[in-house]
């Protein structure tokens, strides 16, 4: 069998895989030795499996491959953040960082090689979306940044967010099934409670996470807190507004009872003002939130500046004296290309 037509084995599911292995006569509890090599264990190779026959490993071998991902390039920044260049099997790029402070050490992954959504103020939105990233390809980004975290910094990742490349609500079964392997116990053994999913808002899909009781955080990148302005920045706002999204997060906070946090990219002459903040604090109102009001990152071709730091703190009082939970969060590995809105595969 060629490696084109070898199936990535870690593309079955655990039952999937028992089915396997009792339909070549093997006992179940191979299928679940296999399984921890996959996911606990992170092999890439058969023959890594030392406690399989040889036999056993070579029929593997001939039906299956691992695909894996490698790190194609890495910058470390003034501040201590890395960036990774991963290359997947195809020869696709995604990017991921390793973000340390004092308290945290957090992964930022991608879900897409590229972005659809086009957000103006995104270095992502200007590439074109190339395709979905299996999960597995998902789960690899948080292992090879877990073993770095331990290399660098002595321990293992706090912290893991879905705000790298893409948007991961439009890859939806991936981004969740990538969460149920990084929590398992045969998996990375993870707190989901440290893991937040960023997405621009897609409604239809907040719901579902909703429905199926989700117990990671959610993050909306909201931006501004009137249509029009979403609108002109954001085009995901046509078709998921305002309003639309309110119902959607209420819904989700009805039956998780996880606040939501709104993430604020506060652009000079944009979206500064006090009258801004207003706006938000209104919406704010209307859904259990609390909001992180994030530093713009320079991204070459186009026309949005850093809020300058006067209009910021403003910004930010306002929305506490008025009840609100507001963080400014300051940008980490600007200088490599590597904070918030800045990752383009450079």
């Amino acid at each position: 069998m060629s490696m084109t037509t070898k199936k990535d084995i870690r593309s079955l599911r655990a039952e999937e895989l028992r089915d396997y292995f009792l339909s070549i006569d093997e006992p179940k509890y191979r299928a679940d030795q296999v399984y921890q090599w996959l996911w606990q264990k992170s092999a890439h190779s058969f023959s890594d499996m030392s406690n399989l026959p040889k036999g056993l490993r070579d029929k593997l071998e001939e039906q299956f491959i691992v695909h894996e991902l490698t790190v194609h390039t890495r910058q470390k920044s003034a501040d201590g953040t890395i960036k990774y260049a991963f290359e997947l099997s195809d020869g696709n790029m995604v990017e991921g960082v390793l973000i340390p402070t004092a308290k945290r050490l957090t992964a930022c992954i991608s879900t897409q090689v590229g972005c659809s959504l086009a957000c103006k103020f995104c270095a992502t939105g200007m590439l074109k979306r190339m395709r979905n990233l299996a999960y597995s390809e998902i789960y690899d980004q948080v292992v090879v940044i877990n073993e770095e975290a331990k290399r660098e910094y002595g321990k293992g990742l706090t912290n893991i967010v879905y705000m790298g490349m893409g948007e991961p609500l439009l890859n939806y079964a991936n981004t969740m099934e990538s969460v149920a392997k990084i929590t398992q116990e045969q998996g990375l053994h993870m707190s989901a409670k440290r893991i937040t999913i960023s997405t621009a808002g897609i409604a239809k899909m907040i719901r579902q996470m909703g429905e199926e009781k989700s117990k990671v955080k959610l993050a909306l990148s909201l931006h501004a807190a009137n249509d029009e302005k979403r609108n002109s920045i954001m085009a995901i706002n046509e078709s998921n507004n305002l309003q639309i999204l309110a119902e959607a997060l209420n819904y989700y906070y009805s039956h998780t009872k996880q606040k939501i946090t709104f993430e604020y990219i506060i652009f000079k002459g944009f979206n500064d003002t006090l009258t801004d903040a207003k706006e938000l604090l209104d919406f704010c109102r209307k859904v259990p939130s609390k909001v992180n009001i994030i530093e713009y990152n320079d991204v070459e071709g186009t026309e949005f500046k850093q809020a300058d730091q006067d209009k910021v703190d403003a910004f930010a009082a306002y929305l506490e004296n008025n009840g609100v939970i507001a963080k400014v969060r300051r940008s980490r590995g600007k200088d490599i290309d590597a904070a918030c809105g800045q990752l383009a595969n450079k």
